[in-house]
């Protein structure tokens, strides 16, 4: 039998209103789509640096409301709020392009909403595979929705070298969310199931049609929820060693359409070395290409009077820099540990290598088309060669430092390795790129996000911000004013044993569950209510 139409060309919906006259205003289409794009338009207010997080289980919830209300158009409805949300978060992909690196808006502007309209297809599979399923709305909405979100979004955070900001947990990373209290016991994807199941579970218990019975379950499960992540945020999977240390992490604000000319080498040089002799911290670190010369291309000496210089005030330091690979076929970013420093040999520095690059800005995609573009913008290192997997930790007084660079704190499952054998976590980043805009404290909330995952304390050393010092528990404990020349001082504690997370290994045993509970629910799609 055909399906009933209405004269606007949609189906009308056949589930009993939740609140009878807001569903009908809300189903019409002058409306649900403005609607949708308000509710897309709000996601920035839940990430930092709002930190509004119990706004967006609400945000989904309502979202996902008008789906249920408009099924025939689910899929182009959840591209189109993916497309809004994606776009008002990555706003600063054209201060990046357009107003740092140069390139002209004729191209800028349609690169910006490039990325959004790519990751905006993550969102729009999940709601095509959504409506395969014809089963009881509960398991439909309120069990194979949050597990087919989750699954795609773990897809965008490893397919084509994988994009992670913006995905669903990361907006309850603040110590306020119980949720966040799923971070150690299973990393960000389990946060972002559990976020997601929250947003369901509360369009379930707030349809006053069905009988109170029903509706009674719901919420008895986000009870259970809110407990579960409540009790893990409160359990102390880590623990100290013992040790305790100071740390100086420097912020040189240097601007970056002047961080690689030649001019500015020698002052960008010296403003460094002068904030090195300005602290007495046990461990110093400096920001992501905090020298803007390659290591083998440096004058002499210049190594060896930071590292004397570190040495005099009993510091153990690391600095940012870019270096040759070591057969002087390519080059790294890296950071250097000039601990015990010896002259007369410069090749054995430690040293940690940036092994997930950006891309479009460590390295060219596709560089038969891209390379035009670059030519046009003001990008002076854009093919660096990966450090590689699991390297080792530097030794920076009594601590093990497991250090990632700028992009790579986005990626949890890629730190666990090597986090299981260190005691503090330290990110360097140079986030000048993207001026004053949010995304230093996107970032940062990543930064917070792998602290609480790997339970050790993290640095976080930039150029521009957001430098800070963040507990195991995902706590900001110190954090730099940014866009200012500074050094925060702070104290950290050695950290050992591992959490749920780690001893998993990744995310990979978490998403095998919710596949196999997807095929599960698919052998069973045909089960009506």
């Amino acid at each position: 039998m055909p399906s009933e139409k209405r004269s606007d060309g949609t189906t009308p919906n056949r589930q009993t209103p939740m609140f009878p006259k807001l569903d009908k205003y809300w189903q019409h289409p002058s409306l649900y789509w403005p609607l949708l794009i308000l509710f897309a338009a709000a996601t920035p207010f839940t990430f930092a640096p709002h930190y509004h997080f119990w706004l967006m289980p609400l945000i989904f919830g309502a979202f996902v409301r008008l789906i249920e209300l408009r099924p025939r158009f689910a899929v182009s409805s959840a591209y189109l709020f993916a497309l809004t949300a994606y776009s008002t978060q990555f706003y600063w992909i054209h201060t990046a392009l357009h107003d740092i690196s140069g390139l002209p808006n004729l191209y800028a502007v349609p690169l910006t909403f490039l990325l959004p309209a790519y990751l905006a297809l993550y969102p729009a599979l999940c709601f095509w595979l959504w409506k395969k399923f014809t089963l009881p709305r509960s398991i439909k909405t309120g069990l194979a929705l949050p597990v087919l979100w989750t699954l795609t979004e773990f897809a965008r955070e490893h397919l084509l070298t994988g994009f992670g900001w913006g995905a669903l947990g990361y907006s309850q990373i603040v110590s306020d969310s119980p949720l966040a209290g799923f971070a150690p016991l299973g990393g960000i994807h389990m946060v972002t199931l559990a976020t997601a199941f929250l947003g369901t579970w509360l369009v379930l218990a707030s349809d006053g049609s069905i009988r109170p019975l029903k509706r009674l379950f719901p919420i008895i499960l986000i009870a259970i929820l809110i407990t579960v992540g409540y009790t893990a945020q409160q359990t102390d999977f880590t623990r100290p060693d013992g040790s305790t240390r100071t740390v100086a992490l420097l912020q040189g604000n240097v601007v970056q359409t002047l961080k690689w000319r030649e001019d500015q080498v020698i002052p960008t040089i010296q403003k460094y070395y002068e904030q090195v002799g300005k602290t007495t911290a046990d461990i110093v670190i400096m920001p992501e290409t905090a020298i803007p010369v390659m290591r083998q291309n440096l004058p002499e000496n210049i190594l060896a009077q930071f590292a004397e210089q570190a040495q005099n005030n009993g510091s153990a330091l690391a600095l940012g820099i870019s270096q040759y690979t070591s057969d002087g076929s390519g080059y790294e970013n890296a950071v250097i540990n000039l601990t015990g420093y010896q002259e007369n040999n410069p090749n054995g520095i430690p040293y940690y290598a940036k092994n997930h690059l950006v891309p479009f800005g460590e390295y060219k995609p596709l560089p038969f088309l891209t390379t035009p573009l670059y030519k046009m913008m003001d990008m002076p290192l854009s093919d660096f060669r990966k450090g590689g997997d699991n390297q080792s930790t530097l030794q920076m007084k009594d601590q093990k430092v497991a250090f990632n660079i700028c992009y790579e704190d986005g990626f949890g499952d890629e730190l666990i390795t090597t986090a299981k054998d260190s005691t503090l976590l330290a990110n360097i980043s140079n986030m000048a790129w993207y001026g004053k805009s949010n995304a230093m404290y996107q970032q940062l909330q990543q930064s917070q996000a792998r602290a609480m995952e790997l339970g050790r304390y993290m640095v976080r050393a930039t150029n521009t911000g957001a430098t800070a010092i963040i507990s195991p528990k995902g706590n900001i404990i110190a954090q730099a004013q940014p866009d200012t020349e500074t050094i925060l001082e702070g104290h950290i504690k050695g950290y050992t044993g591992e959490t749920p997370y780690m001893k998993a290994g990744s995310s990979w045993p978490l998403i095998g569950i919710l596949t196999l509970i997807t095929l599960i629910l698919f052998i069973f799609r045909n089960k009506k209510s």
